[in-house]
């Protein structure tokens, strides 16, 4: 092993420093050994040593989030509430820093750490994304192996901090992706978004101040430098088209210098060091305990606090509500009766939607526009004066409006949330999410069928805001809304308008809408809200 050390013994059980009632064997003590080499170079990168952290406790585990059936796993783990009751983001994303040198196994540890945490929301970042856009004098020294890969200089660091800082806020990010074999920046980036634990892991992923400011913890893979040549070797051949030669050259010339230069030494910034990497289990639940307790910490209760309000503000400025004529009042009177069959529940309904998204559409901002009429006159009118236009339902219930909004725009781009209730904890969970690219630049009709307490509808408009479409470019359409739901958007994004056809007093114990509509999905679906999973059923039935 490179420095000569040795892995301690079941024998010499280290106490981490930052977790102080954790023990773990075969992990390096992080007091012992600072690496003297590179301490000039990394003056001006690296920050003091931190204070010591909470100590971390552990977790008993449950049975994974996710259903097997015969063709397919469903995760039913969704992503529970970052914000509080004001909409305001109250909980960052916990990103855990993995450093070490090349192919240490950085990626194994990362992806053992995500196995083990059995939840779908965590992301993995690698830094190899970030590599700087080589100009073409500098191509040429990479492709003669002769361009220092393994320098900090290589790396855009601008971009990652942005990237990473804007991650850890909640916010929709996109990750650029780097051909290997190229050695050049592809022209289609990737997007992330809705991280509640991001795995950070590069060379130099300690090599930076600000980097390091965004670490809830930081880890560094510590292997042996004969172990990480003959990976890298396997990899760079296999997967990355290099040639032995090649390979070596570069390994010698820049790959252990600069492990030895930048690397190493800021092994001693580091929560705790894993040696043999991703063999080392004890190291990997150690993390995982710290990231489940951590999580624990943050949890949050929007739903509950919402359902205790008092309302006593009149209703908010901000709110329309479909002028209440006989025909509106008569359709209401069919889909509001319990004795209404299916087939007139669905006829009505979607009656009342078609005025209601026509009713939206009039808030949609419009400029001065003068044609030409067929009779060589012409006519002031108006037109839509924006980017564009997309609807994005909140599954299940929502899609149901969607036809109402197609035939009344032309080409609107559709986007789905789903959103469902934990039963355990009475909170809304974000699922899945699909929305069309650039939506930040449209304008946005968010449409539910019913609005109780606004928590999956609050849910939906930080979805959209994450994604950089502004607050006054929502539009919530609901076909029926609870005072208590009004106020509860209003109050936490003041600038979204809301659109409905009636809105009720209040709501039930089971939180619906009263005196309501019942379960607007169950009724219109002709589902009774009981059905179980089976693998009889999973042929026929789509899941989002």
């Amino acid at each position: 092993m490179e420095g000569g050390r040795q892995p301690y013994s079941s024998a010499h059980m280290t106490t981490l420093p930052g977790y102080t009632s954790a023990r773990i064997s075969g992990c390096w003590p992080l007091h012992a050994y600072g690496g003297s080499g590179g301490q000039d170079s990394l003056a001006r990168l690296l920050p003091p040593m931190n204070t010591l952290r909470r100590k971390s406790t552990s977790q008993s585990k449950t049975e994974p989030p996710f259903l097997r059936t015969g063709t397919r796993t469903i995760y039913t783990a969704g992503r529970p509430p970052w914000y509080d009751e004001h909409g305001a983001q109250s909980k960052e994303a916990f990103i855990i820093g993995l450093c070490g040198g090349s192919a240490s196994g950085k990626t194994t540890v990362a992806n053992k750490i995500i196995e083990a945490l059995d939840v779908p929301w965590v992301v993995l970042l690698s830094m190899d994304s970030f590599y700087k856009v080589l100009s073409p004098a500098e191509q040429t020294l990479a492709a003669s192996n002769d361009y220092n890969f393994d320098h900090p200089g290589s790396f855009d660091f601008e971009l990652l901090v942005t990237t990473l800082r804007k991650l850890k806020q909640g916010k929709s990010v996109k990750i650029p992706v780097y051909d290997f074999t190229t050695h050049s920046r592809q022209k289609d980036w990737k997007n992330l978004y809705g991280a509640s634990v991001i795995i950070f892991e590069g060379i130099m992923s300690f090599a930076d101040k600000e980097l390091l400011q965004l670490m809830d913890m930081k880890v560094f893979v510590d292997t042996d430098s004969d172990i990480r040549l003959v990976r890298r070797l396997r990899r760079d051949i296999m997967e990355r088209g290099r040639d032995m030669e090649g390979v070596i050259k570069q390994y010698n010339k820049f790959v252990k210098p600069s492990f030895d230069q930048y690397i190493e030494p800021t092994m001693r910034l580091a929560d705790i060091v894993v040696p043999r990497g991703g063999g080392n289990n004890v190291a990997i639940d150690l993390i995982v305990h710290h990231i489940h307790s951590q999580l624990e910490e943050r949890e949050l209760s929007v739903r509950a606090v919402l359902a205790s309000a008092q309302q006593t503000q009149p209703l908010p400025q901000t709110l329309s509500v479909l002028e209440s004529t006989p025909q509106v009042r008569g359709l209401h009177t069919i889909i509001r009766n319990k004795e209404t069959s299916r087939d007139e529940f669905i006829f009505y309904s979607r009656r009342l939607m078609r005025l209601l998204i026509e009713h939206a559409l009039t808030f949609l901002p419009s400029k001065p526009c003068t044609v030409q009429t067929p009779q060589g006159q012409e006519y002031d009118g108006r037109s839509f004066h924006g980017k564009g236009i997309t609807g994005v339902s909140i599954l299940r219930a929502g899609e149901t409006m969607e036809p109402a909004l197609r035939a009344v725009c032309k080409d609107v781009r559709i986007g789905k949330i789903l959103i469902q209730t934990n039963l355990d904890s009475g909170e809304p969970e974000l699922h899945y999410l699909r929305l069309p690219k650039d939506i930040g630049e449209d304008h946005v009709i968010l449409m539910d069928s019913t609005v109780s307490t606004g928590a999956a509808a609050m849910m939906a408009v930080r979805v959209l805001l994450d994604h950089d479409v502004r607050e006054e470019n929502i539009l919530l359409v609901s076909l029926l809304m609870a005072e208590l739901g009004v106020h509860s958007v209003a109050y936490a994004f003041p600038c979204v308008k809301i659109i409905t056809t009636a809105v009720d007093k209040s709501i039930d114990n089971l939180l619906q809408v009263i005196p309501g509509i019942g379960d607007f999905g169950d009724r219109y679906f002709g589902t009774d809200g009981t059905a179980k999973w089976s693998d009889d059923d999973d042929q026929e039935t789509p899941s989002y």
